[in-house]
């Protein structure tokens, strides 16, 4: 439903403040991925313990995700905005002011915390202030603000490193953070009923085990090998751990995650298409640094740079897409969106060691306009097609979904272009580039079964849900 009685500009306000903490969550998720070689030397880590500063804020938004429906449910939205907030606050200061590994991994818990509630809360928000018709350019937006902020993390961070210490991130954060809980005080409204539903304990901890087992069981993967005993272990252990969850949500009359959204069709295939994206998109944002440090002896400042127009593209499009999705509904958005992450896979599949930097551009930018179709209004285009009872459960799924898909696709291409490395009898430089020209043929392959899947989307932009 629109809220009539909220004024246009009151709107605005509230978006604008909700927007602006989704962006700070965001950013706080990839800030640190270019800054953990002057971490490591500051606190002298190995890689293995600072890479723990980026995957246990994975790890707690894995967890804290899920369970955003019930919260979304319970308590108001200035209550869990101003929650939120908090956390990113005492995370940034005490992130600021570490003085070893452990008190900066405080600091990121406490971050992760506010950011696994932040994200489910902005679009759930955007959705009921704005009436169905609406929602794929507000959608857009909300694209903009999280397209963006994994854009310019490389390029800020990098630059913030070569002029000053690290910690300054924080400071930025903690500024910015603090500036958008002040303002909020005075605008900020609730725009939700209060539906108290009755939390099951025995479901809230075979998620956190399920959902954060599964994700911590990919992280050791990705460091020991898929099929070391551990890796194995672990991921049949807590994938049977999240299989019960999920059939206890199918008994439960109020379930903690309702498992039950997937019977929409335009929620399942939209759904899949995002996930699709994702592993698309944050696999090139892990194999692109790898590949531009390696061959072309990039620092992260200059990788920033290299990946900025993919991802200014993708903030700027993502309001168009949004716009395109009202007029023309989903199928043909969404075919024509992997047509463009298809014809970027391709460019990149035929790298050699000769490739200039712009045919890496524009591989990445093809990469990202795609994406711009999908992220957004593919979002809308599936919570549009829940009844209004189940747009809280939607949204916490599909963050979930989004959360699991970028940790699992992300490893999954990093190993990829691992194991075709080692596997190549070639120099060293050779052997990376056929490593990575086999994780474009793979993401060209994904795209093209996304083009496939995209028929069957309803043509209607309002379905089901309407």
């Amino acid at each position: 439903m629109e809220h009539s009685s909220i004024s246009q500009r009151r709107q605005i306000l509230i978006v604008s403040m909700i927007l602006l903490g989704a962006f700070i969550a965001v950013l706080n998720q990839t800030i640190l991925t270019s800054v953990l070689p002057d971490i490591m030397q500051d606190f002298n880590l190995s890689s293995t313990t600072a890479q723990w500063l980026t995957t246990i804020f994975m790890l707690i938004s894995g967890i804290l995700i899920p369970v955003s429906a019930f919260l979304l449910n319970k308590f108001t939205i200035r209550q869990l905005f101003f929650t939120a907030m908090t956390c990113l606050v005492v995370g940034s200061l005490i992130s600021f002011l570490s003085f070893n590994f452990t008190s900066l991994l405080i600091g990121r818990i406490i971050q992760a915390l506010g950011a696994g509630i932040l994200l489910p809360l902005s679009q759930t928000v955007l959705f009921l202030l704005f009436s169905v018709e609406k929602r794929g350019v507000a959608m857009g937006v909300f694209g903009l603000v999280i397209g963006f902020a994994p854009a310019i993390a490389p390029v800020l961070s990098g630059y913030i490193v070569n002029i000053m210490t690290w910690k300054v991130l924080f400071l930025i954060i903690l500024a910015v953070s603090l500036l958008d809980f002040v303002i909020s005080l005075f605008f900020m409204e609730n725009v939700s009923e209060v539906n108290p539903m009755r939390l099951d304990i025995f479901s809230v901890v075979l998620s956190t085990l399920g959902f954060g087992g599964i994700l911590f069981s990919v992280s050791i993967a990705g460091e020991i090998g898929w099929l070391h005993p551990i890796s194995i272990g672990s991921i049949i252990i807590f994938a049977l751990i999240l299989t019960a969850f999920i059939l206890r949500q199918l008994k439960l009359a109020q379930p903690v995650l309702e498992f039950r959204v997937y019977k929409y069709v335009n929620f399942t295939i939209s759904t899949v298409l995002i996930v699709f994206m994702i592993v698309i998109f944050m696999g090139s944002m892990s194999i692109l640094p790898l590949y531009l440090e390696s061959i072309h002896d990039k620092t992260a400042f200059g990788v920033g740079l290299v990946l900025l127009p993919g991802g200014i593209l993708l903030g700027i499009l993502s309001p168009v897409g949004g716009r395109i999705y009202d007029i023309l509904g989903p199928k043909l958005l969404s075919i024509c969106s992997m047509i463009f992450i298809f014809i970027g896979g391709l460019v990149l599949a035929f790298t050699t060691i000769s490739t200039s930097i712009p045919q890496i551009i524009i591989g990445f930018s093809l990469i990202s306009v795609g994406s711009a179709g999908i992220m957004t209004p593919m979002t809308t285009a599936a919570i549009n097609a829940l009844p209004p009872h189940l747009i809280t459960h939607g949204t916490a799924m599909n963050n979930t979904i989004r959360q699991v898909a970028s940790a699992i696709g992300t490893a999954l291409l990093i190993t990829l272009m691992s194991t075709v490395s080692k596997a190549s009898t070639h120099g060293h430089l050779l052997a990376m580039i056929s490593g990575f020209k086999a994780v474009y043929i793979a993401v060209s392959f994904i795209a093209l079964l996304g083009i496939i899947l995209s028929f069957f989307i309803e043509q209607n932009k309002y379905t089901e849900g309407e």
